[in-house]
């Protein structure tokens, strides 16, 4: 089977090396945007759903490394001669970050996504097992395709490594799929469920950009591809990260109002959505040598 070109490969246009510049250098902002509004707003839900917070903290925080990391080694990774923009050895980690970013970031997104889904206990406990692991196979294995092999030259490998973590990704769509169905029938009737579906639908959409992208490298000679590819590889970064992210925050917010006005767990602070306030803040109550130890203090 014929051999392919590495996208880190490619001769790049001026025009080609400043559009990627920038689609890198907006994307890392926009993930450490988010970052820092997560971190300020990480105690608006309770703490039954706080897990889910810190995992999106977690992925923007781990993403935004990985493109700084990608916009430094783009830039040394080039040199210019004339009008075009000439790779030398560093260009390989212009592109291989992304897989170290989401062998970590993508298991995170499952373990955000059960984090306020209606699963429980054991229950909660196998699917996220499950998940971590096809979702680390999957980016493991087109790593190896991708990347290793006679550094992502070689088409037969990207078949075969990309079919194997086909495989895996399959088994996480139906993973998602059985999370959003269940969290819709226990959560139906309320704008946490219909947020659940949306969420669930974004992942399942936006990943499809992934596989994509890496069949595009068994093909993608020109300098313009490449550039699509980096390009787009970032937009679905933004969305599946900062997106998603934003929705699983406001199923928490949604899921810790409805936990607070059954009183079944307490937040000192109101809960707001869309400037529409949910439910009022509800101060733990004091255990009852607390209590009496202040009383005492008093008089």
């Amino acid at each position: 089977m014929q051999d392919s070109l590495s996208p880190w490969q490619a001769h790049l246009t001026l025009a080609e090396h400043s559009i990627i510049i920038y689609a890198l250098s907006v994307a890392g902002l926009a993930l450490f945007a988010f970052f820092v509004k997560s971190w300020t707003s990480r105690n608006e839900v309770t703490s039954r759903y706080r897990g889910g917070i810190y995992a999106g903290m977690a992925i923007t925080g781990i993403a935004f490394l990985s493109y700084v990391l990608l916009v430094v080694e783009f830039a040394i990774g080039y040199q210019r001669r004339g009008n075009m923009w000439i790779p030398n050895a560093n260009a390989l980690l212009s592109w291989a970050p992304r897989y170290f970013d989401w062998t970590v970031t993508v298991p995170l997104l499952i373990i955000e996504l059960l984090a306020v889904a209606t699963l429980a206990g054991a229950a909660a406990r196998r699917l996220r097992v499950i998940g971590v692991g096809a979702a680390f196979l999957m980016i493991s294995t087109g790593y190896i395709g991708g990347v290793v092999v006679d550094s992502g030259t070689k088409m037969g490998a990207l078949w075969l490594w990309g079919i194997i973590s086909g495989i895996f990704m399959v088994i996480l769509y139906v993973l998602i799929v059985y999370i959003v169905v269940k969290g819709r029938r226990d959560l139906a009737g309320t704008e946490a469920a219909a947020t659940l579906r949306n969420a669930g639908m974004l992942l399942v959409v936006t990943w499809l950009a992934y596989p994509v992208i890496f069949g595009l490298q068994g093909w993608g000679h020109g300098g313009a591809i490449i550039t699509w590819m980096q390009v787009i590889l970032s937009i679905a970064d933004i969305i599946a990260k900062v997106g998603f992210g934003t929705m699983i925050h406001k199923i928490a917010k949604i899921r810790s109002s409805q936990d607070v006005t059954l009183g079944v767990d307490t937040l000192p602070e109101a809960v707001w959505v869309s400037s529409e306030k949910l439910s009022d803040g509800v101060a733990p109550q004091m255990r009852w040598s607390e209590a009496h130890a202040e009383h005492d203090a008093r008089h």
